[in-house]
């Protein structure tokens, strides 16, 4: 009987500190997070594998796809393909900018290689502009407007190229 209300007890101590984790971790995420459809994209300088160095800012006037993925994510992997679609055939009015979060350099290279992708890609060694943007799971995808604000936010894997086209069309201000 006693053993009974020993192991209640710790039940309920540990239910209890898992609800006030999930509490604080929640507050947390949200200040981090921070970041909404509507509001504007924070702005960031990185240097793709090619060695050129790209910021947010340079992109203003045209709508900018930006993805976050890693190579161990499958979900990234699987939609890589239809992304690089959309790289290859989007008009000058569309930037895609794939940032991978905190893999080495000679990872991403081959991987880039192996599969033949042809979009820019940078790495976010620091984490800082994954954290800017309240990236919390991969893949991330925000779709910009031309005024510098999230059109759209994707978390998880993209699969219908239909919609990515309409999602970038909305963002552009034509539909």
């Amino acid at each position: 009987m006693r053993l009974r209300r020993i192991v209640a007890l710790l039940l309920v101590g540990v239910i209890a500190a898992a609800i006030v984790w999930v509490f604080i971790n929640h507050s947390n995420q949200a200040r981090v997070e921070g970041i909404e459809e509507g509001a504007s994209a924070p702005d960031f300088k990185v240097m793709t594998l090619s060695g050129e160095e790209v910021s947010l800012t340079e992109h203003r006037g045209k709508v900018v796809l930006l993805n976050f993925w890693a190579s161990w994510c499958k979900p990234c992997m699987q939609e890589m393909p239809l992304l690089n679609e959309i790289h290859q055939s989007s008009n000058s009015q569309i930037e895609t900018l794939f940032i991978n979060v905190g893999e080495s350099k000679g990872t991403v290279s081959e991987y880039m290689k192996e599969r033949q992708f042809s979009f820019p890609v940078a790495i976010d060694v620091t984490g800082k502009i994954s954290t800017a943007f309240g990236v919390t799971a991969l893949p991330s995808t925000f779709i910009i407007n031309e005024e510098g604000e999230i059109a759209k936010i994707r978390l998880g894997e993209i699969d219908d190229f239909t919609l990515l086209q309409q999602w970038l069309a909305d963002a552009k201000g034509t539909q």
